[in-house]
């Protein structure tokens, strides 16, 4: 499967270079196509009309409160190219950025598509990771 992954501008631009590595190679970040500080539900248009992966460690707002409480702007559309979130209890640093997509990279490997679902990273407090993955349905 290969994906276009837009990076949310909370995360670094770098993961656009893994993701064109591992064979994703229409990948970008939100940075480069000039969409800096765009509001949410702008971005999601830009992202649903770009078929676009979105990779993101503002979870809450793409995807809403978590699996059974979701709202964000993904499930508010009909349908999608999936939703990657990066999840840790710890800053968010590059290096932390960098190992937690390489799991999520990897966990797409094993997948048929990621339409309408969510790839969920978690690093736990005690540095263990959890993997989470679930469809997001639509609001309408």
């Amino acid at each position: 499967m290969t994906l276009r992954f837009l990076i949310d501008e909370c995360l670094s631009p770098e993961l656009v270079q893994m993701a064109v590595k591992a064979g994703h190679n229409e990948s970008t970040c939100v940075r480069d196509r000039g969409l800096s500080g765009t509001k949410d539900w702008k971005l999601i248009e830009h992202v649903v009309a770009g078929d676009f992966t979105l990779v993101t460690h503002n979870a809450i707002d793409f995807r809403g409160a978590g699996v059974g409480m979701l709202g964000g702007e993904h499930a508010k559309q009909a349908i999608h190219a999936g939703l990657v979130c990066l999840n840790s209890e710890y800053t968010m640093d590059l290096q932390r950025q960098r190992d937690l997509f390489q799991i999520a990279l990897n966990q797409l490997e094993e997948l048929d598509d990621l339409i309408n679902q969510a790839l969920e990273i978690f690093e736990l407090e005690d540095m263990s990771v959890e993997v989470v993955i679930y469809d997001i349905p639509t609001t309408a």
